[in-house]
């Protein structure tokens, strides 16, 4: 069973997780193929825990890729084998700051009113 990823983008046309993606490409080229591997493990239902990715509640995930600082990329799961990535970050700490829940959370919800199941 395979899995689409896709990204979050706003009623504007912004992709937030591209920009996160393009600024890591730059900073950090490992992180970045390190992410891009990960995206694309979790096409594959067999990755969908740990240690690549876990439940973060509300009905988010994140993929993980631990390094000097840590990259999460937080996604919700729809119908039809779908995943969409809404937020990423970069932290040291083991938790997500909950402004970047916050920020998750509210993608989600404009997602789902622009592209209800």
């Amino acid at each position: 069973m395979r899995f689409s990823v896709e990204f979050y983008e706003t009623a504007t046309g912004q992709c937030p997780i591209r920009d996160f993606l393009d600024d890591l490409k730059k900073s950090d080229p490992g992180d970045f193929a390190a992410i891009l591997a990960g995206l694309k493990k979790l096409q594959d239902r067999q990755y969908h825990r740990p240690p690549l990715s876990k439940p973060v509640g509300d009905d988010l995930f994140e993929l993980r890729h631990v390094g000097k600082l840590n990259t999460r990329v937080l996604y919700f799961f729809m119908k039809g084998q779908r995943m969409v990535a809404v937020h990423a970050i970069r932290n040291k700490g083991r938790e997500i700051p909950e402004r970047d829940r916050k920020t998750a959370l509210e993608r989600k919800r404009d997602w789902l009113v622009r592209h209800p199941q």
